[in-house]
């Protein structure tokens, strides 16, 4: 496949760079002091800007500053790793996703993000199916990144186990431009442009970045392009109209798992396959949004969201040696179309002389992929086509349709000064359609067309009592709902022959959750949720042979856990941050499947781990502009598969990172360092989760180091 690039990126020739062209967060509280600690104004747990204080939801707010400060900035689990209830691994491999779950949804995840819905700007890049693609975004364009656990996900429909929602920058008054250059291990580099500003009331940013990497593995390289475009225009003082464009387009090796022996042996080396089959991806996405946003009244306003994109994915998969054709891998394309759209009126007022806020709307979502499998020889894809010949090239070409349409409402009322009641309810309808045009006639190869429709309503409600204005505590319960995906629909069985997997049921649970939010003084807060969630027909993996997997619904799963969060600035500019998590998540049922094999009660589901904990101290010295922090992070062990035969094992690791900034007149300037791994730990950075060859696991990097130079120019 021939690849453009409509967006040349020759930076590393650029003698003035830049990164932290850093918007400040937006708080609940004017900050008169530098340690006073205030909580963020968030939009995602209610879909209207509200203190995350004073919410019963389990919601926290990564700053731009530790999106940004050191940091790659190239995928999600740089960011996520701080906020407790969630799993964000790095598995080094840009041929994939990062593993991001919460609370164990979407553990199970081999491809993209599932069981976690993610947006920019309110634009979903979830899917209607329940997968998203969070990598569509670059993070150097990102603000903030909300991250919402817990029942009153469900409020944003089918697969919400959580929501992850990231904010563009917004334009300063003044124009400004910057650039960065980054250089790190592995023949890393990444370069950034960026301008913003307003020009004739129309607010602007847009940003472009390259980024390139030989890998720590073998065959391990990869590239991206990326583009992002905002536009924002005021119409009139009640009427916004903002635009946002993301663009990208990637190439990278994908070095796959390796077995137990050769992940502590030989970390470096690629898996059985991957050089031979020279498997690798493809991909190039474009995605425009638009949100047109009116206010009525001071007590009314509306919005219309929409959105349009297309995705292409090719994808060179590796074939173990007992697969029934005669080749040594497969080329998977994916062709997408998609679009969708949100309707939403908010309103608020008085009843009985108590607040209330309110908002209700329309969403639907509609994606179709044209979607072909080819064997390939070598990385390269054959091109013939003879049936009932083991030498074949063509194994599967179908559409693959699925939309969805829902309906939803949510609201606060204030029963008290010391009261809220939150409430809400989504009704959710997914179609997922299969047309198969792949026919040849032959009992092996027949018509595998098939549609199935999923409903489901679900309530949350939560309430929240402000015991004092440093302490409030809350209680909610909340139905979830995940339908599965096309991957998880596409083989009823491991067999060639073997149709799509329609009758696959969608997982149901329940959600209760209980919290407490406290400011221990004027430079501390504090989070603690306890929660628990039990699931009927958990999705599983039934088989994983040739290169196919197929999935069925186990019984019944059961999620026990605790999350804990203190922030704390204290004397002399030292901050101190923690999270920690405690999950228990097991199957609650003894289960066995269609081929004989047994999940036990009291099995733990696989890529949950049981602890994980992250710690940050960090310390400016604003005479010189200096600023360190030195992080940790410890995981327990986490098992692989569902019947638990083996496990990756625990393990902690530090980073640090320092800085100067310096101001020259209208120049911002800085210069940054960034070690990771510091101590040279040997450790399983991700796994793949139920490996049909036991090549569970994805080794995390050696000690590396990332260099770092920026400059920002702000005009008159």
């Amino acid at each position: 496949m021939h690849h453009t690039n409509p967006f040349p990126i020759k930076l590393l020739s650029i003698a003035i760079i830049s990164t932290f062209s850093i918007n400040q967060h937006v708080y609940a509280e004017e900050i008169v002091s530098e340690k006073i600690i205030t909580a963020p104004i968030v939009v995602t747990a209610t879909r209207v800007e509200q203190n995350s204080f004073d919410l019963p939801v389990a919601i926290d707010v990564v700053e731009s500053k530790d999106i940004q400060n050191g940091q790659l900035q190239m995928t999600l689990s740089e960011s996520l790793i701080r906020v407790p209830g969630i799993t964000a691994q790095n598995r080094n491999n840009q041929a994939q996703d990062p593993q991001i779950s919460t609370r164990g949804f979407g553990s199970r995840s081999s491809f993209g993000v599932r069981g976690v819905r993610v947006y920019v700007d309110g634009i979903p890049l979830t899917m209607p199916d329940g997968q998203g693609q969070p990598g569509v975004v670059d993070l150097s364009a990102i603000k903030s990144i909300e991250v919402m656990r817990g029942p009153f996900s469900a409020l944003y429909g089918n697969s919400s186990g959580g929501v992850i929602q990231m904010l563009t920058k917004d334009a300063p008054k003044t124009n400004e431009v910057g650039g960065t250059v980054m250089f790190g291990s592995y023949g890393t580099k990444r370069q950034i442009l960026e301008a913003t500003g307003t020009a004739e009331q129309i607010e602007y940013m847009l940003n472009v970045s390259n980024f390139e990497t030989d890998g720590y593995r073998d065959h391990n390289s990869g590239k991206k392009q990326q583009a992002t475009a905002k536009f924002k225009i005021n119409i009139t003082d009640d009427t916004k109209l903002t635009t946002l464009v993301n663009w990208f387009e990637q190439e990278a090796q994908d070095p796959l798992g390796l077995t137990r022996e050769v992940a502590f042996s030989k970390p470096e080396s690629a898996g059985v396959g991957a050089i031979e089959s020279n498997t690798r991806v493809y991909r190039s996405h474009t995605q425009v949004g638009f949100n047109l946003e009116h206010r009525i009244n001071t007590n009314n306003g509306i919005s219309l969201m929409s959105y349009v994109g297309t995705r292409e994915n090719e994808q060179y998969l590796a074939l173990p040696s007992q697969a029934p054709v005669n080749a040594n891998g497969r080329a998977s394309e994916i062709s997408r179309d998609f679009w969708g759209a949100d309707l939403r009126w908010d309103n608020n007022g008085e009843i009985l002389h108590r607040p209330y806020n309110i908002s209700m709307g329309f969403t639907y979502g509609k994606m179709n992929d044209d979607r072909t499998d080819t064997n390939a020889d070598s990385g390269t894809k054959r091109t013939t086509n003879i049936p009932n010949n083991t030498n074949f090239g063509l194994n599967r070409r179908e559409q693959n349709i699925s939309y969805n349409f829902d309906q939803y409402i949510q609201g606060k009322l204030s029963l008290s000064k010391n009261l809220d009641i939150h409430a809400g309810a989504r009704h959710t309808k997914v179609n997922l359609e299969v047309k198969d045009d792949f026919i040849t006639g032959t009992s092996a190869n027949g018509d595998n067309s098939g549609k199935v429709e999923y409903q489901k309503t679900t309530p949350v409600i939560g309430t929240i009592w402000k015991v004092n204005p440093q302490l409030n505590l809350y209680a909610n319960f909340g139905k979830g709902f995940e339908t599965p995906t096309f991957i998880e629909s596409a083989f009823a069985s491991s067999a060639a022959n073997s149709t799509p997997n329609l009758a696959l049921r969608p997982s149901e649970s329940k959600n209760y959750e209980l919290g407490a939010k406290a400011f221990l003084n004027d430079n501390t807060q504090a989070k603690l949720t306890l929660f628990k969630v039990t699931t009927d027909d958990e999705i599983v993996t039934l088989d994983n042979i040739s290169g196919r997997v197929s999935y069925t619904n186990a019984n019944k799963t059961n999620r026990t856990g605790m999350e804990f969060s203190i922030d704390s600035q204290l004397d002399n500019n030292i901050s101190l941050y923690a999270a920690y998590t405690l999950l228990n998540a097991k199957f609650d049922s003894d289960f066995t499947n269609n081929l004989g094999r047994t999940i036990l009660s009291g099995n733990r589901i696989p890529g949950t781990y049981r602890s994980q904990l992250y710690g940050e101290i960090a310390w400016k010295y604003r005479p010189l502009g200096f600023s360190t922090a030195l992080e940790g992070r410890h995981n327990s062990k986490v098992y692989v598969d569902d019947i638990n035969s083996d496990v990756a094992p625990s393990y902690t690791i530090f980073n640090v990172r320092a800085g100067f900034e310096q101001q020259l007149g209208q120049w911002s300037i800085n210069e940054y360092l960034r070690i990771e791994n510091m101590f040279d730990e040997d450790y399983i950075g991700g796994v793949r989760i139920n490996d049909g060859n036991s090549r569970f696991f994805e080794p995390g990097t050696d000690r590396n180091y990332l260099l770092g130079l920026s400059a920002k120019y702000k005009f008159n």
